[in-house]
């Protein structure tokens, strides 16, 4: 079966490791000694060597490493009409780096002024095109999933004054990511990835009774209701622009934070949610066992991150194949409906995981080495 447009038989979530020079700038900007706009120039000579060094490692998604961002999420949604940084986030999850993710508050009605993405996705298109050649190469734009702004807060944390009734405010979330995703398109953009940890979230048992406690719901409902909330904001999508969602349990500095596998929200996950493309986490038992893939339509494509990103080691490729074919398995269409990649990015946050650059690239190298022994030398079918 045909891959969608700008999916690829080895593919990857996005994030890649900073740059030295990168943090040190971002330091530099927190005591106000650059200014954002040198700070934007730094980040546009790395994004340029980044998208190159993608290509190059073949890979043929191709994203800006997410080096304008500190977190995968708050860089995204503090950009949103009505959203507040205010504090961290009381979790029952701290690192053991003693670090706890930064609170979005709604503080005013929820609104899209202008596009969030859309220069950055034009300046990345703009070096894919210096370099690809004649190789076939998709700009993938990643954003955080419309579920971001709801799952880790409380009702306190959503201005009753703005909101008095919460279907007003899902409602106006809708309004938003299908401005941007409108935006994106008009500019070229042809895929997007929504970025998405509370569906994942929801498979741990110990944090769907506390997601049940602070909303006042079944975590089922919620499940149902999040699916609902997704399929609303991508409704409005052309054709020609695909969709995907990726789920992760967290991925800071090489840590976690959720475990469990897919069964709790699987059936709502495939058959569900109208997204042609989901990429899984699955590189340990954490992330469960393949079966909830029997829910999986036909026609829809899982890219199966059963390599890590969290570790500086080589995965064996010989384990990664059985995986696959282990996976393939409960696939209505067997191996054609999967693709590889590692089970998340990078560097989720600016600090990264617990790897150096040459070994990240040796994992992306071996991923592409392994694609192409399962399907053959040609990625994007």
């Amino acid at each position: 079966m045909p891959l969608p447009a700008g999916v690829y038989r080895a593919d990857h979530v996005g994030s890649f490791l900073r740059p030295k020079e990168i943090l040190a700038a971002r330091e530099k900007l927190d005591t106000k000694d650059i200014s954002f706009e040198e700070l934007r120039k730094l980040e546009d000579k790395h994004i340029a060597e980044v998208a190159k060094k993608q290509i190059e490692s073949g890979l043929q998604s191709i994203t800006d490493g997410e080096f304008r961002r500190a977190w995968f999420h708050i860089d995204f949604l503090q950009h949103i009409q009505g959203i507040e940084r205010q504090g961290t986030l009381a979790s029952t999850n701290v690192t053991s780096h003693g670090q706890t993710p930064p609170r979005v508050v709604v503080v005013d009605k929820l609104g899209h002024p202008k596009p969030i993405q859309v220069d950055d996705y034009k300046f990345v298109e703009s070096q894919v095109e210096a370099v690809k050649g004649d190789r076939k190469i998709t700009t993938k734009v990643c954003i955080p999933s419309p579920t971001m702004l709801h799952f880790r807060g409380s009702r306190d944390s959503i201005s009753q004054e703005a909101y008095p009734n919460m279907d007003l405010f899902f409602e106006d979330i809708v309004k938003v990511y299908q401005e941007e995703i409108a935006d994106l398109y008009a500019a070229g953009c042809r895929f997007v990835q929504l970025d998405d940890t509370n569906l994942a979230y929801l498979c741990d048992a110990g944090m769907a009774a506390e997601a049940a406690k602070r909303h006042g719901e079944d975590p089922q409902k919620l499940t149902k209701q999040y699916a609902a909330l997704i399929n609303a904001a991508i409704s409005k999508r052309p054709a020609d622009m695909k969709i995907g969602i990726h789920l992760c349990r967290g991925n800071f500095r090489s840590q976690w934070f959720a475990e469990g596998g897919y069964e709790p929200v699987a059936e709502t996950l495939f058959k569900e949610l109208d997204v042609d493309v989901y990429f899984l986490e699955y590189d340990d038992e954490r992330s469960g066992d393949f079966a909830p893939l029997r829910f999986l339509p036909e026609g829809k494509i899982v890219v199966l991150g059963v390599m890590s990103s969290k570790k500086a080691e080589l995965d064996d490729k010989d384990a990664m194949i059985r995986r696959l074919n282990e996976a393939a398995k409960f696939c209505p269409q067997g191996l054609d409906q999967l693709c590889l990649s590692h089970q998340c990015g990078f560097s989720s946050t600016m600090e990264g995981n617990d790897l150096t650059e040459e070994q990240q690239w040796a994992k992306v190298r071996l991923e592409i080495e392994i694609a192409k022994q399962v399907w053959g030398d040609d990625l994007s079918v």
